[in-house]
């Protein structure tokens, strides 16, 4: 809030967001007078104690963070962090955005407080699921060189282009973001396909099979990074995740090392699912999305017998 003369008499004003474009603009809350003047210094306060607090905030989670590279609790690779978090503060985490594919790992053992191996969790990527469904606002300031996916990339590390290949971003370490969303039936649909109209941005590449993640529970994990700082993830239920990598490990397209990689992980991912997450039971009825034969065939990694060996 600021006051500012307006022909000849002062007006208190406030900046807002526009909820639709997240445009900055700038409304008058009327003259100035003795009821605008008690409204901007309660403003005035007010922001003084939010601006205390978050430095305080702040001054703890830096403490934390050290005790958690001390104890080795960072997981998550910083470049990943960064954009999931980046994401996060867009208002985009969960909202038209969430993480599939390896990355998803490092919620899962956030949650249930343990460690997969590193031949599980390695890679040089990041898959970002784009829900073409939901209303997509970047809640962004109006110094972001371009109000897009990837300007916020940029943001992270200036080094990011988008390749050859339209939905994928990558930065000078050869770090790579790509922007998939689910292919439709019939494939003619007209929908979004990127998060704002700009042809600059990131265009989401139609992939099969992930229809069925995109309407699937979510599962929401507070995972650590390498320098022990907190990063929120939202990516697909475990048992989600499961059965689409277990599908996916039996393609016959799929490249062979990929396919044996992909049956691992939905392995480990539905015994972590069984041992730790007793509130999640594999049931038909959570898995609507995905064809009946699919979960089926997946059912039997989510025997009880599994954890016991048996």
């Amino acid at each position: 809030m600021s006051f500012a003369e307006r022909g000849g008499t002062e007006y208190l004003l406030r900046d807002y967001y526009d909820p639709v474009s997240g445009v900055r603009r700038q409304k008058s809350l009327g003259p100035r007078n003795a009821e605008t003047q008690k409204t901007f210094d309660a403003f005035v306060h007010g922001k003084a104690d939010a601006i205390d607090r978050r430095r305080t905030a702040a001054e703890t989670i830096q403490r934390q963070a050290a005790v958690n590279r001390a104890l080795r609790l960072g997981r998550v690779p910083d470049i990943a962090a960064r954009i999931v978090r980046a994401l996060d503060e867009a208002g985009l985490m969960g909202a038209g955005l969430k993480i599939i594919g390896t990355n998803t790992l490092y919620a899962y053992e956030a949650a249930a407080g343990v460690h997969f191996a590193s031949e599980l969790t390695t890679t040089e990527d990041i898959d970002m699921l784009f829900d073409a469904r939901a209303h997509i606002r970047l809640a962004l300031d109006e110094d972001i060189e371009e109000r897009t996916l990837l300007g916020l990339l940029k943001r992270v590390d200036r080094s990011f282009v988008r390749t050859r290949r339209t939905y994928q971003a990558a930065n000078s370490d050869g770090y790579l973001v790509d922007l998939v969303k689910p292919e439709r039936n019939p494939p003619w649909k007209i929908e979004k396909e990127s998060l704002v109209d700009s042809s600059f941005d990131l265009e989401a590449s139609p992939i099969g099979g992930l229809a069925w993640h995109e309407s699937a529970p979510r599962f929401e994990a507070l995972a650590i990074d390498v320098r022990g700082l907190p990063v929120r993830m939202v990516v697909p239920d475990p048992r989600a995740f499961a059965v689409h990598k277990l599908w996916l490990s039996e393609e016959a397209s799929r490249n062979p090392a990929k396919r044996r990689r992909d049956r691992m992980q939905a392995e480990a991912v539905a015994y972590l699912t069984l041992k730790y997450f007793q509130h999640l039971p594999f049931e038909v009825s959570k898995l609507k999305s995905f064809p009946k034969h699919i979960v089926e065939k997946a059912k039997p990694l989510f025997d009880v017998a599994a954890i016991h060996g048996t």
